[in-house]
């Protein structure tokens, strides 16, 4: 098990879409950084879309002196297009990639001009052009992607990834502790060794919350769901309930031995904070 000297914990951010956006984004990424996270994670559109304002973001990030670790997408994007995303994180500094297939863009088709179908040729791709240059995360679905046919299959496509060269992998967000173990238990099974880094979502917004869980696959539990829908438009509930299913969550994740969190933190700072402070999370400076 890992003791918690050795666990990381980290944010996710996505990059802003207005000038309005980015200087609020700089207020909030400044708060959490003050709590000492492991890095930010930023994140990347469907087939490039947001590779301008990912490049913006990422770059802002690198001066502040913060370790950022860009996601990176392969679905829409040919090699050429790869190594000149990737030479310009290297001339940045990154040393960490979140290594992902993406969503295609509306209207683009199953693979438009990919070099890459799966995120395991992207990790495979990734190894032979810069040997062990970066640290590789993929993606994991403690209540398996929303896309596969079956559990199994999509667990013996998480195993491709990993055996593609992936270093850890951070999951989906879920709020059924149950599920992470018992993929955790069922990787362990299949000869997957690499840290699962528990995906955390805060719940400061019910609609919100409830539109990316249906589009992702993430299970809302029927007894959260109905107490938030029985709050209706009162948010301070909202986040009071939220906050308290989250930070229970947290801590079965710890108790049990899960090498990390990370947060989505949807740019806002208050309340993973609230949380980071309440678990007593370490400072990794």
């Amino acid at each position: 098990m890992n003791t918690q000297d050795t666990r990381t914990f980290s944010f996710e951010l996505f990059p802003p879409k207005t000038p309005e956006g980015m200087e609020k984004l700089k207020g909030t990424v400044a708060r959490l950084n003050a709590v000492g996270p492991e890095y930010f994670s930023c994140t990347y559109g469907a087939g490039g879309s947001t590779r301008e304002r990912t490049f913006q973001t990422v770059d802002w990030l690198c001066a502040q002196g913060i370790d950022t670790a860009p996601h990176l997408a392969c679905i829409g994007s040919d090699e050429a297009e790869i190594r000149d995303i990737v030479g310009h994180y290297i001339d940045r500094g990154i040393k960490r990639i979140v290594a992902l297939r993406g969503d295609m863009p509306s209207g683009m088709g199953s693979t438009g001009r990919s070099a890459f179908r799966y995120a395991n040729e992207l990790v495979a791709f990734l190894r032979a052009e810069y040997g062990d240059r970066f640290k590789l995360e993929v993606a994991a679905y403690p209540e398996f992607h929303p896309q596969a046919p079956n559990a199994m299959a999509d667990l013996e496509n998480f195993k491709r990834k990993v055996d593609a060269g992936a270093d850890a992998a951070i999951t989906q967000y879920f709020f059924n502790p149950d599920a992470y173990f018992e993929f955790v238990e069922l990787c362990d099974e299949a000869g997957i060794d690499i840290p699962i880094v528990a995906g955390v979502m805060p719940i400061t917004n019910f609609t919100q919350l409830a539109r990316f869980s249906d589009a992702c696959g993430a299970e809302i539990p029927r007894y959260i769901r109905k107490r938030l829908e029985a709050y209706g438009d009162d948010k301070e509930s909202i986040r009071a309930f939220g906050h308290e299913v989250v930070l229970d969550l947290c801590r079965r994740l710890l108790e049990g031995g899960a090498p990390g969190i990370h947060f989505y933190t949807m740019n806002q700072a208050e309340a993973t904070l609230k949380l980071w402070q309440e678990l007593e999370l370490p400072s990794a400076h």
